[in-house]
Formats: C-alpha cells, structure tokens, sequence
C-alpha cells in the first residue's frame, strides 16, 4: 500500500461489530514485506471440562489502547516490523467468532511469527480487556489466567485489573 494512505506503522482498535481481517491484512501489506503473519482469537466451545456458550469483553478503552500501542513500540524494536494491526471485539461474542485479530508484516516470515506470538501472548497479559464466560449450566465468571475462577457479580473487575481475552 502507499505509504501516504497509512502514515502511522499501527493500526490499534477495540471494536464492537465484527472484524473485518482483509482491512487488517491490506494495512500491514507493504513492498519491504515478504511476510503477513495474521492470528485470529475466536471463541470456542469447550473450555476445561466446560461448555462455553458465549463470551462478553470488556474493556477500559484509554488504557487498554496506550497498551496495545506499548506492546506495538515494543514489537518494532525488537523484530523489522513494518506494520502492525490489531483489533479487539468488545461486546458479547457467539461461538467461532473473532474476538481478537493481529496482524503483522516484516521482511521476513520468522520475525513475523515471532513478533505475532509476542503480540498476542502480551496483550493477553498487559491490555486492560475483560472476558465473561458465559457456560451451557447458566453460570458465568470473570475469568483471567493464573487465577482461580470468581463468581459474577455482573460487572468487569475494576479498571487496572484482571486483563483478559
């Protein structure tokens, strides 16, 4: 693509309708590019031992955008990136859904897998964004990894804490 359509090397968004993942692979699409790494989070149905019927993200949208725009700065100095897209469903999201998606292009397909991985695994860690499992029981939680499972109390935990996706 021409430089002068896409000045910025990023393109961070937390959206509400479904992601539309030929817009992310056109933006990181580049002549110096002889790789486009694309990862799709989507919403599966088994989790565990249990079954998922839906999934709710939250997200404290200011923070979690100077985040995803940390880990995009971190990435590109540490691999030749030459562009960057990611984008983050909020709202309630059905089964195979995309909730997440993160593409990545460099001169080469290693560093691009390598700086995708890096992507996803961190934001999964950094970005203030919050999932609700909803399960096929009726019940549903707060859910973040490394910790055990909280009942709902029908609200994200508080802004700062307990990122997921």
């Amino acid at each position: 693509m021409d430089e002068a359509f896409f000045p910025s090397p990023f393109h961070l968004s937390l959206v509400t309708e479904p992601i539309h993942t030929e817009r992310l692979i056109q933006f990181v699409t580049s002549p110096r590019a002889g790789a486009v790494v694309l990862f799709l989070g989507t919403v599966r149905e088994v989790t565990g031992d249990r079954i998922t019927t839906s999934l709710e993200y939250e997200a404290y949208a200011p923070m979690a955008l100077a985040q995803m725009e940390e880990l995009a700065e971190e990435a590109r100095s540490r691999w030749p990136i030459e562009r960057i897209a990611i984008e983050h469903r909020l709202g309630t999201l059905q089964l195979t859904e995309c909730s997440v998606a993160i593409a990545v292009s460099s001169p080469h397909r290693k560093q691009a897998f390598e700086a995708g991985q890096f992507l996803i695994d961190e934001l999964k860690v950094r970005v203030p964004v919050w999932k609700k499992e909803h399960w096929a029981d009726g019940t549903s939680a707060w859910i973040h990894p490394g910790l055990p499972e909280n009942p709902s109390h029908g609200h994200a935990p508080e802004h700062g804490h307990a990122p997921e996706h």
